[in-house]
């Protein structure tokens, strides 16, 4: 990842073999310099992606999947979404890594290798959910700021690691503490080492729950580095900039944690419902924690042509923070009427929940099918775009894809 170094020891020859031609003037290049055609990375191949995934931002890297990409029961890392709030890590040393504990509310400081993580302290491993908070934003009309995700800044892989709270505990947890902090290796945009690209966090309960992890495995292989090799820390259910990457330390805090993307519009919506384009005090805001309900139909891809008197199969995920769904219905008929699907239960708590139907159409025509789920409290998802908020979180709004019978 660190080209400014591999450009420093690669001899011409090889920059040329590298681009496929002669390079004119070639040995007039300055040292160090890398050639534009050497600037600009292929992400589908730098980070194993699909190719039908979706690049918002190179600088730093955002891609997202396409809802049929989804349609696996656990994301494979070739569709999984990328959000990134600085840039990747240029070197990592496993060997020399280090977890420190620490924070006005840690009983003794204290740090752990990776091999120390890992023998330790018990292994543990749960498929967990992650969304981007801003996914759906591109929906949101006056437009919000950042990236324009449209549904694919979602995933559920099989993370594997170690509890935080076993490492917390180990450390020791004053009566004081509140919330908990990370720290990671990611560069901010600017490469000034003293700044911190993100810096978020969650409350005690949250760090202690069963399934939030320091995760070093993924589908049962080390953490592709996209997705925060070596240390990962996991907190499913919430928005995925808990999740924090890269992760280096963790800090056991006396009040809520104040780093940076904790406040202003950041991760944060107002308290109250507010009139599009409204601004909105910091005071008014508040921090995003479990995720609202939501669905999606991963198959067929949105377009489908079928014959007259054909039946589909759809099939789709759903999910809702840290709750359950509890039921999954669709709509053929602009949402005036809901047929049910079938439902399965979560593999384990803040998993998603996968669904089913079969569905029959009375002429041939343009339909649109819409998924709407319904979660353990009786919250439904919206028919139609929720309430506005300034940075576009949170569109929980039914999926919807187009066929045609013909």
């Amino acid at each position: 990842m660190n080209r400014r170094k591999f450009i420093e020891r690669t001899t011409l020859a090889t920059i040329t073999g590298l681009i496929g031609t002669e390079i004119v003037y070639g040995l007039k290049i300055p040292r160090g310099y890398a050639p534009l055609a050497l600037q600009d990375p292929d992400p589908f191949k730098l980070f194993g992606k699909d190719k039908e995934m979706v690049v918002l931002n190179d600088k730093p890297w955002n891609m997202e999947a396409q809802a049929h990409l989804l349609n696996d029961k656990v994301t494979p890392s070739s569709k999984m979404f990328i959000r990134n709030n600085g840039l990747i890590p240029e070197e990592i040393d496993t060997d020399s890594w280090t977890l420190t504990i620490n924070g006005e509310s840690v009983q003794k400081e204290k740090s752990y290798t990776l091999k120390e993580l890992k023998s330790k302290f018990n292994t543990h491993t749960y498929q967990l959910t992650l969304e981007c908070g801003g996914n759906g934003r591109s929906e949101f009309n006056p437009p919000a700021k950042g990236n324009q995700w449209t549904i694919g800044a979602v995933s559920c892989a099989e993370w594997t690691g170690v509890r935080l709270r076993d490492v917390l505990e180990d450390a020791g947890i004053k009566d004081d503490a509140v919330y908990i902090g990370y720290h990671a290796a990611d560069i901010h945009l600017s490469r000034n080492p003293e700044k911190e690209p993100i810096s978020r966090g969650a409350p005690m309960a949250k760090a202690l729950q069963d399934e939030t992890l320091i995760a070093f495995k993924m589908n049962g292989q080390d953490i592709p580095l996209a997705h925060g090799y070596p240390l990962r820390l996991v907190a499913g259910g919430w928005p995925a900039s808990v999740s924090g990457k890269w992760l280096t330390e963790i800090s056991i805090r006396n009040k809520v944690h104040d780093g940076p993307k904790m406040g202003g519009t950041s991760y944060r919506v107002p308290c109250e419902t507010v009139a599009p384009g409204e601004k909105v005090a910091d005071e008014d805001m508040c921090i995003i924690e479990s995720m609202p309900v939501k669905s999606l139909i991963t198959s067929p891809k949105t377009g489908a042509i079928l014959k007259k008197g054909q039946k589909l199969q759809i099939k789709g995920h759903a999910w809702a923070g840290e709750l359950e769904v509890t039921k999954m219905e669709y709509s053929i008929d602009f949402g005036s009427t809901w047929q049910s699907c079938t439902l399965e239960k979560p593999v384990n708590r803040l998993a998603w929940q996968h669904f089913s139907a079969e569905v029959s159409f009375p002429k041939k025509g343009y339909y649109e099918i819409w998924a709407r789920a319904t979660d353990s409290r009786g919250k439904s998802q919206p028919m139609l775009l929720p309430g506005w908020n300034p940075k576009g979180y949170l569109n929980n709004a039914c999926h919807r894809i187009a066929v045609k019978l013909t």
